[in-house]
């Protein structure tokens, strides 16, 4: 079946309009008519290659949210109609002990991303969401329990919802706890949201004094520059975790020394090169830990759209349409853009 996309052949293109086939629905799969797709920094590094192993055509987007527009015969979970996402997955082994664990994202044989992975269908490569219409086994499919109005708006939950929501939930974040949430992007601000949702004492860190009302206005309780020493100093050996969001390069060292006896500070930003070495006196003499994580499985996911569901959140987001994608990684390069892009897949009829 053919189907309108946006994509790049080579690294340095800009992404265009393209035509590319989805399959035919199989008896456990659903066609999804794409609403709305958000836009992760994920994909303006893997269409342009920053990564490495980029395979072309490119079709990037995994924050997908749609309407089910056709079922395989064995699907049971879905109707026609019904309001779905799809996240960074579209498959794994169902076979290891990570996937029996409900955590398709750390699968031991590796999961199928939703663009880029590897796939009998051709091209051989997985097509994202900046596209009209995927097709997805059903296990890796979503409900979707937000009012139509909010739709847009929660897209981006598909990655920069479940990426936050992750390690706060396995770090038990709650009332009691005291939560740092470095950087107020795409992925900070629903680490504000989240955190403070789940009742958490939240201080979020940001390089710029410019975005200390708009932190607050997320739901921070507290706002720390962070290269004002005088204001780090004062949170000193208090925070049980902070979540640090940012994927530049940068020193860890003014962040573990915050953390209490026993907190954990969690890296969820891959950098382009490796944050300096931190100074492992910081962690011993206190107990403290360097962690990471990784987006959530299709469980943690389900269960993280239904509590932002029921507590009335979403991304902040500004609606492009596909003509405008090379734009919107202009800027989001520049931090331009309050939090989230997120594509009207209405837009690809135009080409």
């Amino acid at each position: 079946m053919t189907t309108k996309a946006y994509g790049a052949h080579a690294a340095d293109q800009p992404l265009q309009a393209m035509d590319i086939e989805r399959r035919a629905p199989g008896p456990r799969d659903v066609q999804i008519d794409i609403a709305y797709c958000g836009v992760c920094h994920s994909d303006l590094h893997t269409v342009r290659s920053e990564w490495g192993g980029t395979r072309y055509p490119c079709v990037p987007g995994h924050e997908i949210v749609g309407r089910v527009s056709a079922l395989g015969g064995e699907v049971t979970r879905f109707a026609i109609g019904d309001v779905v996402g799809v996240g960074c997955l579209v498959g794994s082994c169902q076979r290891c002990a990570s996937c029996a664990d409900n955590l398709e994202q750390y699968c031991e044989n590796g999961f199928i991303g939703t663009y880029n992975g590897r796939t009998d269908d051709a091209p051989g490569h997985t097509l994202g969401g900046y596209s009209q219409r995927i097709v997805v086994d059903d296990k890796f499919v979503l409900q979707i329990r937000h009012p139509e109005a909010q739709l847009a708006a929660v897209a981006p939950l598909l990655c920069a919802g479940i990426t936050t929501y992750s390690p706060l939930r396995h770090w038990n974040v709650g009332p009691g706890k005291k939560v740092g949430i470095v950087g107020i992007g795409g992925l900070g601000h629903m680490g504000i949201k989240i955190a403070h949702a789940m009742g958490a004492e939240v201080v979020a860190f940001t390089t710029s004094e410019g975005k200390r009302q708009d932190a607050l206005d997320l739901g921070a309780g507290a706002v720390v520059v962070s290269r004002n020493k005088d204001e780090m100093r004062a949170h000193a050996g208090s925070f049980d975790v902070i979540l640090d969001t940012v994927a530049a390069s940068h020193s860890l060292d003014a962040f573990t020394a915050l953390l209490k006896r026993d907190g954990t500070l969690v890296l969820v930003g891959v950098p382009e090169h490796p944050h300096p070495t931190p100074n492992i006196a910081n962690l011993i003499f206190a107990r403290r830990t360097i962690a990471g994580s990784l987006i959530g499985g299709l469980a943690e996911t389900q269960e993280m759209l239904d509590f932002c569901a029921d507590k009335g959140i979403v991304a902040e987001i500004e609606m492009i349409s596909a003509q405008q994608i090379d734009e919107a990684y202009e800027r989001m390069l520049k931090s331009d853009v309050k939090y989230r892009f997120v594509i009207d897949s209405a837009s690809m009829a135009g080409g």
